[in-house]
């Protein structure tokens, strides 16, 4: 009889051990989050989960009492020596390593299917244990929340990538990081560089020549300036064009003189606010002077979003920034 009670008591000290690291090692916000995105195992989890204290308090009391009810049955079937050596191997093996090796690795499936064993315990216990959990919570306050650091972020989405049954693709994990990191870049960092910057000048005509030059720039917005680029006076909207009711008119004519100017220092999740804000996709970017150096368009934020380039099929340069320091380069020469 004692050999069948010892071998009942084992099994709930390896069931005590086992769901101490396991559920322990369960976040609450993890759980929480399980739960809310339809995880049933997380749902029956986190109700035990979220009274942390008093969870840990019944699971350790729970898990002493049994080991030295183990003591003292053993005590009874031998003697000295040899029922101290049997029960501190009994104990270890069964009772600690080969349970905590499993829960950790099954945590959550197996606590979902021990919870209602759990609850029980909670029951049976809650007059000690209460007023430890209690204690516990007034002096050591909430469990600390895991934030995790843009870099982290990242570097989860690498790790996940890299996992066969992670179900996240290259092209997501190259989004999502790019969503993380624009905000770090300035207007400076994606503009296209006044020296390359495709602009019209105030009093040209409107006739087939022009026509053909903006047919071959590709562009739908385009800036236009009085005298010199540092005296930008409006938007021409390509769509404005169409048909022949504005030929032979000058480009002044036709612009639309509503315009948005940037600073280069500008980080780009206010640019992109101010891009749907505004309901606008081209600024003019300037420096701490006021001068012309640039413009920015909603497509260059989005590149960094999805850090892609996007480029149609009338598109003869991919980054023209680095068109901008060859020609810078070639002057200096």
């Amino acid at each position: 009889m004692n050999y069948l009670i010892v071998f009942i008591l084992i099994i709930f000290s390896a069931l005590f051990s086992g769901l101490t690291l396991g559920l322990m090692s369960l976040g609450v916000q993890e759980l929480k989050r399980k739960a809310s995105l339809g995880d049933k195992n997380a749902k029956k989890v986190y109700p035990i989960r979220s009274k942390g204290n008093l969870l840990l308090c019944t699971l350790l009391v729970g898990n002493v009492a049994i080991n030295s009810a183990i003591a003292i049955f053993l005590g009874s079937i031998a003697s000295g020596v040899a029922a101290g050596l049997i029960a501190t191997s009994l104990i270890v093996i069964f009772g600690e390593i080969l349970p905590q090796a499993i829960f950790s690795r099954f945590a959550l499936v197996l606590g979902a299917k021990t919870v209602w064993i759990v609850k029980i315990f909670l029951y049976i216990l809650y007059p000690i244990c209460w007023p430890i959990a209690w204690i516990l919570d007034k002096t050591l306050g909430d469990e600390l929340t895991t934030i995790y650091s843009k870099k982290e972020l990242m570097k989860i989405m690498e790790e996940h990538k890299e996992d066969q049954d992670s179900d996240i693709g290259i092209e997501e994990e190259k989004i999502v990081k790019g969503a993380l990191t624009f905000s770090d870049k300035e207007v400076k960092d994606v503009m296209t560089p006044r020296m390359v910057m495709f602009a019209l000048e105030f009093s040209e005509k409107i006739d087939k020549k022009l026509f053909d030059l903006i047919s071959e720039s590709s562009y739908s917005r385009i800036p236009v300036y009085k005298d010199n680029k540092d005296n930008i006076v409006g938007i021409l909207y390509v769509s404005d064009l169409l048909g022949s009711k504005n030929l032979n008119k000058t480009i002044g004519e036709v612009i639309n003189k509503e315009l948005f100017f940037v600073n280069e220092n500008k980080k780009l999740n206010e640019v992109f606010n101010s891009f749907l804000k505004t309901r606008h996709h081209l600024f003019i970017a300037v420096n701490d002077f006021n001068e012309v150096i640039g413009v920015i368009t909603l497509e260059d934020v989005i590149e960094e979003i999805v850090s892609s380039e996007i480029m149609d099929e009338n598109d003869r340069y991919a980054d023209l920034r680095k068109i901008a320091k060859i020609k810078r380069v070639g002057k200096k020469i």
